[in-house]
């Protein structure tokens, strides 16, 4: 590709010439195979997101949060009430379609219509939603509406740098490092170096392909184990452009 230079032959970026503000994403529910997303309601969903996350051994999975753990149920509805009326982060519930139970949360934040950018966040799964197809399904239905409803241009993560299962996670999702902000944060009284990670619009067909290949029915065998990973189909998907 050429660089683009302007009239005193500095480089400069791409020209978006039809570029404009992108809407606020909706309050309205996501629907998917395994999954629903709803916007987070204590009288809704509280009770049973209390009880998923109860069935966790330890306190482990709360460690690289900004919130939690609760040490009891009068606790997390005092959260989930704080939490459900922002509108920044605009936080979701995650419903088993199975049980029509919610599960797990998971968030739009730092909303940037201006840019065109959108980070996902506060991805907290009991262990109901962990490594389950609903878990995988309800990061892509926030992708597809990010980009496909919304046409945001950039969708962020970011992670304390020490939380390895959350980088393992958004590389298997697609996320690009971009790398690590310094003593970017104080958190629960220490401090966070912070990873970062992005999808950008272009890359965005080939990974909801890969996303959907995934989540199909025909992906998983008679016992619910995979035939192929996500990290496969994209791969292979690079392939097959490439050729």
């Amino acid at each position: 590709m050429s660089q683009k230079l302007n009239p005193w032959n500095q480089p400069i970026g791409e020209a978006l010439p039809n570029w404009s503000s992108r809407p606020l994403p909706p309050h309205t529910p996501l629907v998917g195979r395994y999954c629903r997303l709803e916007k987070l309601d204590p009288a809704c969903h509280a009770a049973d997101l209390f009880a998923a996350h109860a069935e966790a051994p330890d306190d482990r999975g709360w460690t690289y949060l900004p919130v939690g753990p609760f040490a009891d149920f009068s606790q997390y509805l005092e959260w989930t009430q704080k939490a459900s009326a922002q509108s920044d982060p605009l936080h979701h519930a995650i419903i088993d379609r199975a049980t029509g139970k919610a599960i797990g949360t998971i968030a739009f934040m730092r909303i940037d219509p201006h840019n065109g950018v959108i980070e996902v966040g506060y991805v907290i799964y009991s262990p109901r939603l962990q490594r389950t197809r609903a878990g995988t399904e309800a990061l892509y239905l926030l992708m597809r509406r990010a980009f496909d409803e919304l046409g945001y241009r950039r969708y962020e993560w970011k992670c304390d740098s020490h939380n390895l299962p959350s980088r393992r996670a958004a590389e298997r999702y697609g996320f690009q490092y971009e790398g690590t902000f310094r003593q970017a944060i104080v958190y629960k009284g220490r401090t966070r170096y912070t990873a970062w990670y992005s999808i950008i619009d272009r890359d965005w067909p080939m990974i909801r392909e890969a996303f959907e290949q995934w989540l199909s029915p025909n992906n998983f065998d008679a016992a619910g184990l995979q035939r192929q990973s996500l990290i496969d189909l994209r791969t292979s998907g690079k392939k097959s452009a490439q050729t």
